[in-house]
């Protein structure tokens, strides 16, 4: 979700719940306020508790997380998805890669903190015997 829309909803959240309640009805929408951002909190933490435990920038599979990569997901959401913390490749444009055991690497650019593009770079094929 687009912050300014969170915010938004969370200042029309207060306004209602003044206009419905009064100063109980702004406690409850900052009660509401304080537990979503805590949700929100606990799955990052979740997340990166998974990801912490396994090798950086590993997968099982680079081209079965190419299949599954969209426009638009966030590095928190490509994190979950991976279970490891990706290997930074490049600051500008943000580029990170994930790669597997058999030479494959998926890099992920991101711009204005979300997904923009991916490429799959796969090692060249062995000469025949």
């Amino acid at each position: 979700m687009n912050p300014r829309w969170g915010w938004g909803l969370a200042a029309l959240a207060v306004a209602v719940g003044f206009w419905g309640y009064g100063w109980p009805g702004v406690a409850l929408a900052f009660s509401v306020i304080v537990f979503w951002l805590l949700l929100q909190f606990s799955r990052s933490l979740r997340v990166m508790k998974d990801a912490g435990s396994a090798p950086i920038g590993r997968v099982p599979s680079a081209v079965m997380l190419h299949a599954r990569l969209k426009r638009g997901l966030t590095l928190l959401q490509v994190v979950a998805m991976t279970r490891s913390l990706g290997r930074e490749v490049a600051k500008a444009p943000e580029t990170w890669a994930w790669g597997d055991d058999s030479g494959a690497v998926a890099e992920l650019v991101f711009e204005g903190a979300r997904l923009e593009r991916w490429v799959l770079r796969r090692p060249p094929e062995s000469a025949a015997e």
